[in-house]
């Protein structure tokens, strides 16, 4: 990794950490020798956008749970993420509640049956809105990258959906597909 262009991989954020039960973000980036941590803004029932409704299969509208986090790197903002979850599948646990999940949200899901086993990402580009700016230390205008992921079950049924935004300097999103 060059200078201070931050690379980024979807895979250990897609299966339930192995023994740790740390939080994957902070190791990410400690084994960059940086300093990742989070701060869980706010938790609980919301009316799904229309975006999150199509892909979780509910009508727009509907309740579900959802997560809103700053990702910080190095005490700097870096990533804006909202995590929505079916209703069904989330409300009543800790998904639903503002405390750090130990072992992570893909490890709570897991304990609760709920495994994901395909993975849909979309990158877009696009300029911040003024709360993202806000949040992410930009200037109004700024350009961020935009990173939904739809993650299926077994039985291909959505079980969650990441919407990110993050400003795309020194921002490398890397892809690794086994294929066959």
């Amino acid at each position: 990794m060059g200078g201070n262009e931050w690379v980024s991989t979807s895979t250990p954020y897609l299966a339930p950490p192995s023994g740790a039960r740390g939080d994957v973000w902070a190791a990410e980036a400690a084994a960059e020798g940086r300093r990742g941590s989070q701060r869980i803004v706010r938790a609980g029932e919301v009316a799904a956008p229309d975006a999150v409704a199509g892909l979780l299969g509910v009508p727009a509208g509907r309740s579900v749970v959802a997560r809103r986090r700053i990702m910080y790197l190095d005490g700097e903002p870096c990533e804006l993420t909202d995590t929505y979850y079916p209703l069904d599948i989330a409300r009543g646990t800790g998904l639903a509640g503002t405390a750090k999940i130990p072992g992570g949200a893909v490890a709570l899901l897991a304990e609760l049956g709920h495994t994901g086993v395909r993975v849909r990402e979309e990158v877009t580009a696009r300029s911040a809105t003024a709360h993202e700016a806000e949040q992410l230390r930009l200037a109004a205008g700024d350009p961020v990258l935009q990173l939904t992921r739809l993650t299926l079950d077994g039985a291909d049924r959505p079980i969650q959906v990441d919407v990110m935004a993050m400003p795309p300097r020194r921002q490398k999103l890397r892809y690794e597909m086994r294929i066959g």
